[in-house]
């Protein structure tokens, strides 16, 4: 669930988290649907990666599919529209208060919605290593949000795959 300010913001964020392992990924969490909705499962989850128990709604859902890395799990995303003060206090509550930071999550991250000559910014973001669906997900909610234009995102996933062929190529 990406945080993203509210459209009257010039400076649009999204946040994703550093996981344990090293990949980025969106906070959230398994959820036993006799238990919990979905909806009480992610507020659930977002108090223990975030430190604040974000109220989401059916109306935040986006998307239902199977994960990449487990094909009998399916993963649901959802995307919250906040203010920027919200999104400030969700960053100090990650460090703060959060009951998984240091475990589970190493910190919180904002996406670069920018490009650099070099193919910094969003391409090399997006050469960096994803969990399962995220970086799917990620792209998605890019254009589902109206953020960056189809041809805009083209080139930075076309940007990351040069870079992830070079850095793979490269023995240092």
């Amino acid at each position: 669930m990406p945080g993203q300010h509210k459209p009257e913001s010039k400076n649009p964020v999204i946040q994703m988290q550093m996981r344990f392992d090293g990949l980025l990924g969106f906070p959230g969490g398994l959820v036993n649907p006799s238990k919990e909705t979905l909806e009480a499962g992610l507020t659930r989850e977002l108090l223990e990666e975030v430190g604040e128990a974000i109220p989401v709604g059916v109306e935040n859902h986006v998307s239902s599919c199977l994960a990449t890395s487990c094909p009998w799990l399916i993963t649901h995303f959802y995307i919250k529209k906040m203010t920027e003060a919200e999104l400030r206090e969700i960053e100090r509550a990650a460090v703060a208060t959060a009951t998984d930071h240091g475990l589970e999550v190493l910190g919180m991250v904002r996406v670069p919605l920018y490009f650099l000559k070099n193919g910094g910014g969003l391409p090399y973001f997006l050469s960096h290593s994803f969990i399962s669906n995220s970086r799917a997900q990620l792209l998605s909610a890019l254009q589902r949000c109206g953020l960056l234009s189809q041809g805009e995102l083209e080139k930075a996933v076309r940007q990351a795959e040069q870079m992830r062929r070079t850095h793979s190529a490269d023995p240092h």
